[in-house]
């Protein structure tokens, strides 16, 4: 039954409300139909109460009790006057209508009307309609009592006219409640139509276009703030995974580039056992080093750290940094060196992470570097300082306000083939742990970066 009648459901928001004032209308017109009828019916009783009161009036004025007996005085409007009228003289009738005999029901009615000695009135039943008795009592030692009954046809006639014309008024009212319910609703809902229409259209990247709260009333302008928001959020998160497809491309491409030259080398003519266990050893580092990159880069992004206190253990850093020397390419031709004025310094950050923020400053250095790079590691108020200078021909000035942006480049023309996201994610990951990750505007010649992290 519940899912038939949810069958019968509007599908609409238009036609839910309009159901639902629709139905309201009906309840509320129905109470007032009723409350209506209610009152003109005693109204209308009332009425006839009063006409018998003052047809009971004049009957009396015609009862003589002066003698010792009661008599009827006859008028020139006797006939008027006897219709549905009985004179009672205690339990005697001495009065009544020419059509009545006494076994009829409106006779026996008025007795018990008279027998009751007191202002009263009663409906009783006649065909073809009801009759209204009212007793009106003579207080005099003759003990007079009046009963005069009037048909109730006329008074019926007019209720039920009344009742058919509130019920066309209302079924009047329901239509037009129901029309213009229709039409205030669609035009209220004109608004969303549009925003639907809008959002349709809409790229959530590329447009710049928002909802926005103009002309819009109060609620329709929060539901566009809050679908802007949602937009915001949605082109933030999609920017985020761009750079963290691109920053995992950066991050592998260095392991993945070991992984072939290694494999070229040992297809170039074949090998010695140890030659062949010496590759696969490269391969296997490179390829654990793809894993910790995937995991360090993939853990960040999903929980974001905003702070030290949320990143787990802490780190030995001069054995992190001796261990990226150590996996450097031995073709190359710079010398590194590692100084540290305390060899047991401990950062409050996982070593994948200071792996990870160090990696791309290193081999920033070791390119641009003509004969040596310096890896200086001291303790600050409450962090570890790492400085990795180089002494290369250092960052153009025209490009330090570029310089950690992402996808920026100081010469595309270098011969390498980066994409410029290797300082944006070492400054983004240390940020993420609560560190940073400036540039020496001041260091001659070549260039310094200090890496700044909370310690262990």
């Amino acid at each position: 039954m519940k899912d038939f009648f949810r069958r019968l459901a509007p599908r609409t928001l238009r036609g839910r409300l309009s159901l639902v004032a629709l139905t309201t209308a009906a309840l509320l017109m129905t109470v007032l139909t009723v409350v209506f009828n209610v009152m003109v019916d005693r109204h209308l009783r009332n009425q006839a109460d009063d006409e018998l009161r003052n047809r009971a009036a004049a009957a009396a004025s015609t009862v003589d009790t002066r003698g010792s007996r009661v008599r009827v005085l006859e008028t020139a409007g006797d006939q008027f006057l006897d219709a549905n009228v009985w004179i009672y003289s205690g339990a005697r009738v001495i009065e009544k209508p020419p059509s009545a005999t006494a076994q009829s029901p409106l006779s026996r009615a008025a007795g018990r009307l008279a027998a009751q000695k007191r202002h009263a009135c009663i409906t009783a039943a006649e065909s073809p309609g009801s009759v209204r008795l009212c007793a009106q009592p003579l207080h005099d030692k003759h003990a007079v009592t009046v009963v005069t009954a009037l048909a109730l046809g006329p008074y019926r006639s007019s209720a039920d006219v009344l009742l058919l014309g509130s019920l066309a008024l209302d079924a009047a009212m329901l239509v037009c409640t129901y029309a213009l319910t229709r039409l205030a609703v669609g035009r209220a809902l004109h608004p969303v139509r549009t925003m639907t229409d809008q959002a349709m259209q809409r790229s959530a990247v590329a447009s710049v276009e928002r909802f926005g709260a103009a002309e819009h009333p109060a609620e329709l302008a929060r539901l566009g703030a809050s679908l802007d928001a949602l937009l915001d959020r949605i082109r933030t998160v999609l920017r985020h995974e761009q750079q963290l497809t691109g920053e995992l491309s950066h991050e592998l491409r260095t392991p993945l580039t070991r992984i072939i030259i290694e494999l070229d080398w040992w297809r170039a003519r074949p090998r010695t056992d140890a030659e062949t266990r010496a590759t696969h050893e490269v391969i296997a580092e490179a390829a654990q080093s793809m894993r910790t990159i995937c995991d360090t880069l993939l853990h960040e992004a999903r929980e974001s750290m905003p702070s030290p206190s949320k990143t787990p253990g802490t780190t030995d850093v001069v054995l992190v940094l001796g261990r990226l020397v150590e996996q450097l390419d031995p073709r190359v031709s710079v010398k590194v060196v590692v100084e540290a004025e305390d060899p047991e310094l401990e950062a409050g950050v996982t070593p994948a992470v200071l792996e990870r923020v160090v990696s791309p400053l290193l081999s920033n250095a070791l390119r641009h570097a003509r004969s040596s790079v310096a890896i200086r590691v001291r303790r600050a108020v409450g962090a570890v300082r790492i400085d990795i200078t180089d002494d290369g021909p250092g960052v153009p000035q025209t490009f330090l306000s570029e310089l950690f942006q992402p996808g920026r480049r100081a010469d595309c023309t270098d011969g390498h083939d980066g994409a410029g996201l290797g300082l944006p994610l070492a400054r983004r990951l240390a940020r993420s742990v609560g560190g940073e990750v400036s540039y020496d505007r001041g260091h001659t010649p070549g260039a310094r970066f200090t890496v700044t992290l909370p310690t262990g």
